[in-house]
């Protein structure tokens, strides 16, 4: 049995007794027993062995290993530990195997547990511990449905990648995507979620993502100054999500089953990188945006209904989005610049018609802003709530902007206005 004096650790003995003497707790069915155990840091599992004869060998057919270098570990027993307790693991299949330690491990070690882990026939690895090279085995394991994989391992994937029942990569890696990245995800052909990071890339090649199973996709691409494209073939999609740099042409050759689309720039893409990429996903229902943009013309969002527009946005830019929505019934805009409103000559009958919420975070007042909103519940005839989030507002100002706006004329009767403090 595993020595707990390596844990540092008294642990006193007890028996889990209710009022009437019986121990209900040892009557479960053994599944049950190892599904609690399974949810708890695998070394407290393991401490329950000294509770009884009953409860000595229980730990062994935990199905979760979650292994951590808190204290009491330190260098030395935390091998130890992680040794014996996969050595006598009983389970016939492991679900999960998350590696996040800071503790410095020999690196054969670490990929030793992998491997093990890998013949417990694990469903989900997390492997986030830096400076290791992965074993072999990863790449050909046909019981994984997660793997993550983060920036700092060393890894190369194998010539031909065989995991048919991933669902679930989330991989980061620091240049060429295209030497591992990639090759693992055409080895994966029934992935429904990807996320991949790529943090300095400057070489040459289109980034073509053909995955008929794929249901979401978040991309994190950052110091990639290329002009290559990003080909998105993924007939069911529903979610797209891209933060970084967009320095790349999107093509959306199939993304037909689109409902969410979610951009966040570091820098403010190129006017035509931005129109292409609008135009690609106009289809969607639900869009946010961060950083300012100005594309134009922008196409019509037929379907759309939930707008964010997050970070800095100035006035010229929102009735464009306006104009084009004519389904929208929610939108939450972060902060507004320039100083002046210009409402639109005309205003389109389907316009602001379905409008139903309209929410203003992180809110500086101003006094050029009451032209803004004196159009906006002007014309949103069916909103029933305007919520305005202020930053660091005093009472004075909070009573003053709630007395401009309440004198406002409102299309809705229903219309009700919050106040909101961070």
């Amino acid at each position: 049995m595993v020595d707990f004096e390596l844990l540092g650790l008294n642990f006193r003995k007890q028996t889990m007794r209710w009022s009437n003497n019986v121990d209900r707790i040892s009557r479960l069915p053994e599944e049950i027993q190892s599904h609690i155990l399974s949810l708890m840091p695998t070394k407290f599992a393991v401490q329950t062995c000294v509770l009884s004869k009953r409860w000595r060998y229980t730990w062994m057919s935990i199905t979760n290993l979650n292994f951590d270098d808190k204290p009491p570990f330190c260098f030395n027993n935390l091998e130890t530990f992680v040794d014996r307790a996969l050595g006598l693991c009983k389970s016939s299949q492991i679900e999960s195997f998350p590696l996040d330690f800071s503790t410095l491990c020999v690196q054969s070690v670490v990929s030793n547990w992998i491997d093990k882990a890998i013949t417990l026939k694990v469903r989900e690895l997390d492997i986030q511990y830096m400076l290791l090279k992965l074993p072999s085995s990863v790449f050909t394991c046909t019981t994984l449905t997660k793997l993550k994989i983060c920036y700092g391992i060393v890894w190369m994937c194998e010539p031909a990648v065989n995991l048919p029942c991933l669902k679930t990569l989330d991989v980061e890696v620091f240049s060429n995507p295209f030497l591992n990245a990639f090759k693992l995800i055409a080895g994966s052909p029934m992935l429904k979620n990807l996320s991949l990071g790529v943090v300095c890339f400057h070489g040459k090649g289109d980034y073509i993502f053909d995955i008929p199973m794929l249901k979401r996709l978040k991309l994190h691409l950052r110091h990639s100054k290329n002009t290559n494209k990003l080909v998105l073939r993924v007939p069911k999609l529903e979610h797209l999500n891209f933060d970084g740099t967009l320095y790349s042409l999107f093509v959306m050759e199939d993304v037909s089953s689109l409902v969410e689309a979610s951009f966040s720039f570091e820098e403010k893409p190129f006017d035509s990188l931005t129109v292409e990429l609008l135009k690609g996903i106009s289809g969607v229902k639900l869009l946010s945006f961060k950083k300012i943009l100005s594309a134009s013309p922008l196409p019509v969002f037929a379907n759309m209904e939930h707008l964010e527009l997050k970070g800095f946005w100035h006035f010229k830019l929102i009735p464009k989005f306006l104009e084009r929505s004519p389904e929208l019934k929610e939108i939450y805009i972060e902060k507004l610049e320039g100083s002046r409103w210009i409402a639109p000559k005309l205003v389109p009958a389907y316009m602001l018609a379905k409008l139903r919420t309209i929410k203003f975070l992180n809110f500086k007042w101003r006094k050029c802003d009451i032209p803004f909103f004196k159009f906006l519940l002007g014309n949103a005839k069916v909103s029933r709530t305007v919520s305005i989030n202020l930053e660091k507002p005093s009472i004075e100002e909070e009573m003053r902007l709630g007395a401009q706006l309440l004198n406002l004329p409102r299309a809705s009767r229903c219309c009700e206005i919050y106040f909101h403090r961070n």
